[in-house]
């Protein structure tokens, strides 16, 4: 056992909001960018790239997002590594964060400044390489700083602690980049942009701002090794990763993480579509709909703290996606429902709340408990492969769902014509459904007893 003090209270704020930082930034992405580049026929945005349809199914943005996660599977192994084995004078994962946060802001918002306002080949290029830049920074910041989860917290309870505050700053991270088509009408309103590309284009450029800010928090006010044990590990990379996924609980997480994200990300991508072409309803509703369900999270977080300490994570997970399962089953019948097309955006929320509240929370600290388990087990600190391991099914996991959602859209996403997006209610159902069946093989108790024990 450790014995380095654990995080006073603001220092554990500041490690939060370093989250709601790439939060911000991730969920701009998440929410906006297919919109952005393949909007529905009354978005009023033009369309910037190809819609020709490869090989049957796949369209130029389902294409490049697959490439980005392509470039994952070499970077977050290889940056996990680095970090794990970083021998450096402040620590093993702060200067990642340092070298991170500047640089995946940049290139959040140049992914959003197309070189040609219309369909053109050199807007796909652009993006292309402004994703892959994104993300290799996003993961030179990311993985480290979930990898001082299990460093930070010395305990299961100090762990949980920790993955709630960061999982409210992760919603909060939704709520802020659901403000981006509100922050662009604002910006065409109040000061005269007619142009509503460049409106979201300062949208998107202030929050980014705002976020790279948060993120470097931690930076400033953690000292990593006054809170952390340094021990480097001496595990070359292929040795590592074969580690990681030798262990069992591990494996049933990380696919049932796969799943959930790959759900999660097919239903937060149609959002938009869901209000504006199923419901009808105007976009600007999207921002206000998210804070309701952020804001509503919050009030089952000390529940979900409560009930995880007196139950387990594990039933409390699978239970949450199951429910989401449901939800996502009920949005293939949105619009079509005999109720008030905004009174069913509204229910969609609510109950999402619920789910996300669990979700949000738990999980983080499931992957503390199995790296330090495993770290003591072996003698080896590979906390940064483990949540590196993780973030990674995660993006793949986000990519094929756009993959799936882009994909979709050429049954039909606009009004009248919106089969692919109902469809994709079914594809979210689906895979929450799995992510529950899978989960059940986890054996937290095993887990937690012999980390009393070892």
């Amino acid at each position: 056992m450790t014995t380095k003090p654990f995080l006073p209270p603001s220092k554990q704020a500041a490690y939060a909001l370093g989250q709601l930082g790439w939060s911000t930034l991730v969920n701009i992405i998440g929410l906006t960018l297919v919109y952005f580049y393949l909007p529905p026929a009354n978005a009023g945005l033009p369309t910037l790239i190809t819609t020709v349809v490869f090989l049957g199914v796949f369209n130029a943005i389902t294409l490049i997002a697959a490439s980005g996660r392509l470039w994952d599977a070499i970077t977050d192994p290889l940056i996990a590594n680095w970090s794990d084995r970083s021998r450096h004078p402040r620590g093993r994962r702060i200067p990642f964060l340092a070298v991170g946060a500047l640089p995946a802001a940049l290139f959040c918002v140049l992914m959003f400044v197309p070189l040609v306002r219309q369909v053109s080949t050199i807007n796909i290029v652009w993006l292309v390489a402004m994703q892959m830049l994104f993300y290799l920074f996003l993961t030179v910041y990311v993985t480290p700083y979930f990898a001082l989860l299990p460093e930070l917290g010395h305990t299961a309870g100090q762990r949980l602690n920790l993955s709630t505050w960061i999982s409210i700053t992760y919603a909060l991270g939704i709520m802020v980049a659901a403000q981006t088509p509100a922050l662009a009408e604002l910006v065409q309103s109040a000061f005269g942009v007619a142009d509503k590309i460049t409106a979201f284009q300062f949208a998107i450029g202030g929050l980014a701002f705002v976020a790279m800010a948060l993120m470097y928090l931690p930076v400033i006010f953690i000292d990593e090794n006054r809170f952390c044990e340094r021990t480097p590990s001496d595990a070359p990379l292929l040795t590592a990763v074969r580690t990681t996924f030798r262990n069992v609980g591990f494996r049933y997480y990380v696919v049932a993480d796969f799943a959930y994200f790959m759900a999660l990300t097919i239903v937060n991508t149609g959002l938009l579509y869901y209000i504006t072409v199923l419901l009808g309803l105007e976009e600007a509703l999207v921002s206000g709909l998210l804070a309701i369900m952020v804001i509503l999270s919050f009030v089952f977080y000390p529940l979900v703290n409560l009930l995880a300490k007196r139950v387990g994570k594990k039933p409390l997970i699978v239970m949450a996606f199951f429910w989401m399962s449901v939800i996502f089953f009920g949005v293939y019948f949105l619009g079509w429902m005999p109720l008030p097309p905004t009174l069913q955006a509204y229910a969609l929320i609510v109950l999402y709340a619920i789910p996300i509240a669990f979700l949000g929370v738990l999980p983080n600290a499931v992957l503390g408990d199995i790296a330090e388990h495993d770290a003591r087990r072996t003698g080896q600190r590979l906390e940064g492969m483990f949540f590196a391991a993780r973030t990674l099914m995660q993006k793949l996991g986000q990519t094929l769902g756009v993959v799936v959602f882009a994909s979709l859209t050429i049954l039909g996403r606009d009004p009248g014509a919106d089969l692919g997006i109902r469809l994709s209610g079914l594809a979210g159902f689906a895979l929450c459904l799995l992510a529950g069946l899978i989960f059940l093989r986890y054996d937290e108790r095993r887990v937690l007893q012999e980390l009393e024990t070892v």
